[in-house]
């Protein structure tokens, strides 16, 4: 399917059924939001890469406008739904001070490989457990999908924009594998040297 949509660039990337919560403040923006709000259509945001719009991004809906300030800025929620790819940026829209594109939607294959999935969760948690952080994914282990785990992996930008591109969930699980399996030793390596240097300079009891 290829449609027109307005689009709202940023430096982040969003994965379908994400939860987003965005503050509006820019003219252009606010009538986007306004627009999409009340014809209950969704916009697109596309990756924005070293001040580069890239061709990729994810479609979302406003699920809700939690606050309006005086001066017309908001508070929005958003979710993500389906990645999209630009074919043309419509620079002017006819009486819009805000942007729009020509995309199209590939197809997307969300089922993958149950043992591999496992395998992931289970790096990313010991990931977390050297970092000392704390997540709640608020869904059941047999039920996450890589998509729900991608932005707690440590993925940077650019890597997240490339896992965006993938189109088949084995393909996006065997992507954060690679990525943990070269992450977990650097980081543990870091923890190490950590304990090092806290070490330095107090007494130590050696048996």
């Amino acid at each position: 399917m290829t449609n027109f949509i307005p689009i709202f660039p940023l430096s982040i990337v969003v994965f379908p059924e994400e939860t987003l919560n965005l503050h509006i403040f820019e003219p252009r923006y606010k009538q986007l939001i306004k627009d999409c709000h009340e014809k209950n259509r969704s916009f697109g945001i596309p990756v924005v890469i070293n001040k580069n719009v890239m061709e990729s991004g994810t479609s979302v809906e406003i699920l809700k406008i939690e606050k309006i300030y005086s001066n017309g800025e908001m508070d929005i929620v958003t979710r993500g739904q389906h990645v999209f790819r630009i074919l043309e940026i419509i620079k002017e829209v006819p009486d819009k001070l805000y942007r729009g594109a020509i995309v199209n939607y590939p197809p997307n294959q969300h089922e993958g490989r149950e043992t591999l999935m496992k395998h992931v969760l289970a790096s990313v948690r010991l990931l977390h457990e050297m970092l000392n952080i704390h997540k709640d994914f608020k869904k059941e282990e047999n039920q996450m999908k890589t998509y729900d785990i991608a932005h707690h992996a440590g993925l940077s930008l650019e890597q997240e924009y490339e896992f965006l591109g993938l189109m088949y969930e084995l393909q996006r699980q065997e992507y954060l594998k690679r990525h943990l399996k070269n992450i977990l030793p650097v980081v543990a390596e870091t923890e190490a040297l950590k304990q090092k240097i806290k070490m330095n300079g107090h007494f130590r009891y050696l048996n």
